[in-house]
């Protein structure tokens, strides 16, 4: 029989300590990640689950942002890349323009399947990035319905997520902390994609999008674990955006309407966000102004900054710049959020609507490197910080019955209006002094429609009266 070398186990020992030793730190810092995602009573009302899901999502997002980009931007001169952007819009937006606003009331038709709703948005996402894989390189129009695709998934998994996240609460946390979390792990995980998908990307044009298939087939896995009263819908019922419009009857159908307004009026009126006071409508409008700030700025600077970077700076340390202090603001608003706790939603909302105006304003008169770049970031907290405080007023106005339906449907409409702004962004001429302006318009458009009401709701300093 042969015998064993003597050395031969001790090998195959230092094998073995060297694999544990290199185990060892992704284990644990899985162990901390799931520490953190599952604190406060998170782990067993489901919400540390959505969190890391909402991660995954997030990290799947951007690496399609990154092989879009280096297919749509980076990769030919700025002229033909703001034709192909401005494609892109006309191709992808116009459409998720017409099928943003169904994409509420439709899933509030399919409370019972939310969890298979948000896997359904994961799987189409991971089957788009890898029909998408075969284009990425030409840059051809079949690229584009698959983007859209990719759009309206995305979105359709935030507006679930939306109203996924009020019956995952536990006792411990409030619905802005809650928010908060899941807002950052997506941060965090964005953070993390980016350099990973810039990794992939060098092995070739299609990798970021086989890392995307692989990310969004996991999350498909991860929607099915989260906790089985995500799909319950008890005592809920849809909200509306606006009054119902009386209507004619209809020979035929007047007893089976008769019949069913008497079984409302039974049950009293159905609620609806208009019935809840001026508060959350002020909010709406303050935060839709936000978020076109948001898109408009995003497309706005990714060109002029190409085109015209900041002095002394060539063009791709410019935009990093850009988008580090947009980044980094949105992180610094979610955690000014989860610690004020949302303190007088109202005035924070007045806050930082000032506040973007002024910075806008001062960008406008004085356009330069500092200035441009507090813009990104004011824009980002202020977005943050907004939304934390819409939550807050949705959670404390809106009857329960309805809330669910509300955040779904204040999240479509907010998706809008980032749209509006990225399409608006594509009209102007590359003009630094312009563009700011135009970013303090878009504030101001949100200063003028919102302040008052909101003041008005601070001044009052209690909460609107719910609907029966």
């Amino acid at each position: 029989m042969p015998v064993d070398k003597p050395g031969k186990h001790s090998k195959l020992r230092g094998v073995g300590r060297a694999a544990a030793a290199l185990r060892r730190p992704p284990v644990a810092l899985g162990r901390r990640i799931r520490r953190a995602t599952h604190a406060e009573g998170a782990g067993e009302s489901g919400l540390g689950k959505l969190i890391e899901l909402h991660a995954v999502n997030s990290a799947g997002d951007m690496l399609i942002t990154v092989a879009l980009a280096s297919t749509v931007f980076f990769s030919v001169p700025t002229g033909e890349a703001r034709g192909r952007v401005a494609l892109y819009l006309a191709v992808t937006m116009a459409p998720f323009a017409i099928l943003a606003p169904v994409i509420g009331p439709l899933l509030d038709r399919i409370p019972h399947g939310r969890r298979a709703a948000m896997a359904a948005a994961m799987l189409a996402r991971a089957l788009l990035a890898l029909t998408m894989s075969g284009a990425v390189a030409t840059g051809g129009l079949e690229l584009y319905p698959a983007a859209l695709g990719v759009l309206v998934s995305s979105k359709a998994y935030g507006v679930v997520r939306s109203a996924v996240v009020p019956r995952l609460l536990p006792p411990r946390i409030s619905l802005v902390k809650a928010n908060s979390r899941v807002t950052l792990a997506g941060l965090l995980a964005t953070g993390a994609a980016a350099p990973a998908g810039a990794g992939l990307h060098l092995l070739g044009e299609e990798w970021p999008l086989y890392g995307a298939f692989a990310v969004f087939l996991v999350g498909t896995f991860l929607s099915f674990s989260l906790d089985h009263k995500v799909d319950s819908a008890k005592g809920e019922r849809p909200a509306r955006l606006a009054p119902v419009s009386p209507v004619l009857p209809v020979p035929g159908v007047a007893a089976q309407q008769g019949a069913q307004q008497q079984a409302e009026q039974q049950q009293g009126p159905r609620p609806g966000l208009r019935t809840v006071g001026v508060s959350v409508l002020s909010a709406l409008f303050a935060n839709s102004a936000l978020r076109g700030l948001s898109g408009f700025l995003t497309f706005f600077l990714a060109f002029l900054l190409r085109e015209h970077p900041f002095h002394g700076m060539g063009a791709a340390v410019s935009l990093g710049l850009a988008g580090v202090a947009a980044g980094a603001g949105n992180a610094l608003g979610t955690a000014i959020g989860a610690w004020l706790r949302a303190r007088g939603p109202e005035v924070i909302i007045i806050c930082v609507l000032f506040c973007a105006l002024g910075v806008t304003l001062a960008a406008a008169l004085l356009y330069g490197t500092v200035t441009v770049t507090a813009v990104a970031a004011t824009a980002g907290i202020v977005q943050a910080l907004g939304k934390l405080s819409l939550d807050a007023l949705i959670q404390r106005d809106v009857p329960e019955e309805v809330r669910t339906s509300a955040f779904a449907r204040s999240e479509t409409l907010m998706q809008m209006s980032w749209v509006v702004g990225g399409a608006l962004a594509m009209a102007l001429p590359l003009i630094g002094r312009l563009g700011m302006a135009v970013a303090a318009a878009v504030v101001a458009a949100g200063v003028l429609t919102a302040v008052r009401g909101l003041l008005g709701a601070a001044r009052r300093g209690t909460p609107h009266p719910r609907a029966a």
